[in-house]
């Protein structure tokens, strides 16, 4: 029985239940009042029951009427969303935007630039993978992401795109209660070396080499469960500084002054497959991020949590 129901009978149901009467809703969807009324018929039917009681002067929805309404605005609510979204398709949208992202790259902005698709692709549904050190990239090259934002210190590959987005500043840091926080002056390699050092690894353990100071190592795959081991005093680390930037101000870090190198940069692109054409919510994503971080180097002050450039950018780094 339900095969005759069409979106149409349940716009009319609505539009008598939110006007009152069959002859305004007439007016409101631009009918005669014969075809709402044989619109509601045909819907009684189908549903075999009775939506109104037409015995007063308008009429009034039944209970099962009124247990209905809701279900049916609800119903009309996922309909346009599924047409709007076939559409946004047909014109070019993908069915979802996949992207993988190095912790290295500021939250913040990532956030104002996911907001931004957002509004202009409500149907956009979004899958964000959160992870370091080659995963990204392994990502992208199985085809699981359509986009990356990572470092490119260990790759360089001629079938990947990449563009330029934004420079991090990273610092050497400690837990004040760590012996390297109580030496005085300059801290030399010498000192590092018999100090566990955390570092990041992959899946598999593998690490970066440069930065390698200490003959201890701690290998962490998660930058967060990095930081809490070195809130807790369990070695040293280079750490992004807008990642450290609260815990230094409050005192539960403190910066380490290296004498050899004390602190570096790390350049993070974001990739895609040169093979690969970007639908559009990933070239708004692109667009979008351009545009906060252009915004942020503007407002830019020295000993900000992290420093931009706006053109390609190759220097080599580590964490």
């Amino acid at each position: 029985m339900y095969d005759s129901l069409t979106l149409d009978h349940l716009r009319v149901l609505i539009a008598i239940a939110d006007s009152g009467s069959f002859s305004a809703a007439a007016r409101r969807l631009q009918r005669v009042q014969s075809a709402i009324s044989q619109s509601v018929r045909a819907l009684e039917s189908s549903l075999e029951v009775v939506l109104f009681d037409r015995s007063g002067r308008f009429p009034v929805l039944t209970p099962q009427g009124v247990a209905l309404v809701a279900d049916v605005k609800q119903l009309l609510r996922e309909a346009d969303t599924l047409k709007a979204k076939a559409r946004a398709m047909s014109a070019g949208l993908e069915p979802e935007l996949a992207l993988a992202v190095d912790p290295l790259f500021p939250n913040r902005v990532l956030m104002d630039a996911l907001h931004d698709v957002q509004k202009q692709f409500p149907t956009l549904p979004i899958r964000l993978i959160t992870a370091g050190l080659g995963v990204p990239e392994r990502y992208l090259r199985e085809g699981a992401v359509s986009l990356a934002l990572y470092s490119l210190e260990t790759t360089g590959a001629a079938d990947l795109s990449a563009q330029f987005m934004i420079e991090i500043e990273m610092i050497p840091v400690v837990a004040p209660s760590h012996p390297l926080a109580a030496l005085a002056g300059c801290v030399g390699r010498d000192d590092l070396e018999s100090h566990i050092q955390l570092v990041l690894s992959d899946a598999g353990g593998g690490s970066w080499s440069r930065g390698m100071v200490s003959s201890k190592v701690w290998r962490f795959a998660d930058q967060h469960v990095r930081l809490e081991f070195l809130l807790a005093g369990f070695g040293w680390c280079n750490m992004p500084v807008h990642l450290v930037a609260d815990d230094l101000e409050a005192g539960r870090l403190v910066a380490l002054n290296l004498r050899e190198q004390p602190g570096f940069s790390l350049s993070v692109h974001v990739v895609q497959k040169r093979d690969h054409a970007l639908g559009m919510g990933a070239s708004a994503l692109v667009a979008a991020l351009k545009c906060h971080l252009h915004h942020l180097s503007r407002a830019s002050v020295p000993g900000q949590a992290w420093s931009i450039a706006l053109g390609p950018d190759q220097r080599g780094a580590s964490r």
